[in-house]
Order: structure tokens, then sequence, then C-alpha cells
């Protein structure tokens, strides 16, 4: 079987956990057998291919070209959802002007307006964007939904939303899950020679430091505690102000480290006792399950689809409510941890989970007529 996987077109320029995604399910789909290419071009020659998988709904100015040119060339498409709207995020905590042009805007206006801002200021206005101009944001992931044989989203709750949201009837989907990759967020670390053991029972936040990871509300929760809060991950270039701001009302007890490995991002797992990842919207975040598989306790919100993952195992908040964030934290970091939900995740959020599953939706997808 030979699949090429395509996406938006400036996924290494702007790396998130859709690369990931691709990244490591690529990686383990090789280790069964399955031969994959990643193409970020619009319309490359699909030949040499049995299918096209497709990531990231959220992105269809690209990969709604790249689905017209599989179904030119009658190949099969598959589609990695990763779905869910920032409404809420934009219209509540987004600030400035935009926040209240947002309450005046639907979901997919709003999306539009961001996506058409995004790459005129990025200097990437193909035709996938002219497109977009043309048929509206919704009408393009429309027309892609409409033209795919299999979806693959991360749990039911995130596909209940593709159904609802784009009135489809019946569709074929496997569930394909999220994971962490157990050969390093499994492993026993030699503590002694961990170079961060002065981090030792931090509140750890690995994630891009942006509003909708909810950063400021997360350094005000520990601001005035005893607790030391390390952030991990990249700041973002689109939002300056709100950077600044974090950085503004950070105490002495918050560290930036910026993004780092693998390898040392285990380290950290290691030495926090909490993992907090207080987003407006996850699919469930990466990190959280990478922590949890680490034996952390986990403080998430229900926005999107943590709950699908982590149960009542987490210890969940509110993203724009400081005192319910503190809460969860002193919670957290008061409470044995749980091990069954570190043995869920060994045992269903595997990447070779998600590539035995990913395999199964591809045969559906292959025998569809």
């Amino acid at each position: 079987m030979k699949v090429l996987f395509q996406t938006r077109t400036n996924l290494f320029d702007a790396p998130g956990g859709d690369m990931v995604q691709m990244l490591k399910t690529k990686e383990f789909l090789e280790k069964e057998g399955v031969s994959v290419d990643i193409s970020l071009e619009l319309e490359p020659n699909l030949d040499n291919y049995d299918l096209v998988h497709l990531f990231n709904l959220m992105e269809p100015q690209d990969i709604y070209i790249q689905m017209l040119n599989a179904k030119k060339q009658n190949k099969k498409i598959v589609l990695s959802t990763i779905y869910g709207l920032y409404t809420e995020f934009e219209r509540k905590a987004r600030g400035g002007l935009f926040q209240q042009i947002a309450n005046y805007l639907s979901p997919y206006q709003i999306a539009f307006v961001k996506n058409l801002v995004k790459h005129y200021k990025g200097k990437r206005m193909h035709k996938g964007v002219y497109k977009m101009i043309f048929k509206g944001y919704y009408g393009l992931m429309k027309e892609i939904v409409d033209n795919t044989i299999v979806f693959l989203p991360n749990s039911h709750s995130e596909m209940n939303r593709v159904i609802l949201d784009f009135k489809l009837n019946n569709p074929k989907y496997v569930s394909i899950p999220n994971a962490i990759d157990k050969s390093v967020f499994t492993s026993e670390i030699d503590n002694q020679n961990n170079p961060y053991n002065r981090f030792k029972d931090c509140i750890l936040c690995a994630a891009r430091i942006e509003g909708r990871k909810s950063t400021l509300n997360l350094v005000r929760a520990i601001k005035n505690t005893d607790y030391h809060l390390v952030l991990v991950g990249n700041e973002s270039k689109n939002q300056k102000k709100y950077v600044d701001q974090v950085r503004k009302e950070a105490g002495a007890n918050v560290t930036f480290l910026g993004a780092v490995s693998h390898q040392e991002l285990r380290q950290l797992y290691e030495v926090s006792r909490v993992h907090a990842l207080v987003s407006w919207m996850e699919t469930p975040g990466l990190s959280s399950l990478e922590a949890a598989a680490m034996g952390k306790n986990i403080v998430v919100t229900t926005k999107g689809d943590t709950y699908d993952y982590f149960e009542d195992y987490a210890f969940y908040c509110e993203p724009d409510d400081v005192n319910s964030i503190t809460d969860a934290i002193t919670k957290a970091f008061d409470s044995p941890v749980d091990p069954m939900l570190k043995e869920k995740i060994l045992q269903k959020y595997t990447w070779e989970e998600t590539a035995a599953t990913t395999i199964k939706a591809y045969r559906v997808a292959l025998e569809h007529i």
C-alpha cells in the first residue's frame, strides 16, 4: 500500500500538533509496511499512490486544491479532520477590535477573516485562498467533506461535530486515537542526571504561548502561590501583544524555556508534579497525553474532546476563570496519581494503535466502490 499525506503548505514553517500527528503516523505506518510520502504541493502527480490522506479540515484553502487534484486523478480520499472551531475564544478572550467584531459574525465568518488576514500577511495568496474568497470558508470545508470516502477523527465526539456541522448522513469513519510514543514518554529516567532537577514538583505547561492556550490566565492562576510554573513551547508570532502581556505578568515563579527536544520534554515531565493545559479547544492535546503517560496528574478544560480521553481521571477547569484554574492545580498537586489513567493511555493511545487503526480505515476506503 502506498499513501500520500497532504496538508497545509506551511506545515514545517509553523509546526503544530497536526505536524506531530502526521510525522508519527507516517513513522509507525512504515513499521507496518505501508509506504508513506508527504507532499505539501497543491497539485502533485499521484500515479504512484493508492490513496491520498488529507490532514486538518481547519485549513481548507490548501487541502481543497489537494482534494480536487486527487479527485481529478481518480484517487480515493481519507481525511484526518482535526476539527474544532475556536469561536468561544474569539468572542470571549481574543481581545481587541477583532473580539468585538467576532460577536457579530458566524463561526465560519470568523475563521474566514482570520485565515484571509493570515495568508495576506504571510504572502501566501495561492489559488486555494482565492477559492475560499469566492466559495467561503464553510463552502470549501463542505466540498472537502463531501468528497471524503472515510473520516479519521481523533475521537467520536470530534466526528459528532463534523456530522452535525456538515449535515452528514451515516458517513464512514474510524476513530483514530491521538497518541504518545511509549518508547520516549514511559521510559525510566535516571533522576540524578536530570538537568531539570531544579524544577522538581513544578507545574509544567508544554504548549505554544498564545491566547487559545489561555497562557495568560495560567500565569495569573499561579501568581501569589508557592507553585513554580515552567512554560515550554514557542511564542505565537501572530499574537505579539498577548505574548508580551504574558511575560509582563509572569513573576519570579514562572520560567520560560522555549521549545525543547522530546528528550528534554520527557525529563521535564519526570520532574514535574502537575501538567496544566487550560486551552479553549483541544482534541485532546498531545502534551496532556504524554504527561499522563509519565504518571503525572493533569489539569485540562472540558473544551473540545478532552473528556473522551481522560474521563474523570483529569482535573478540570474553565480557561477564562483564574480561580477555577488555581483550584484545579491545587487539587491535582495534592492528590495521589491514579495509575489507571497511565494504564489506559498505554493500552489505547499509542502510535502503534494509531497505525493499526489507520490501516483498517485505509482498507475500508480502498474497498469502497
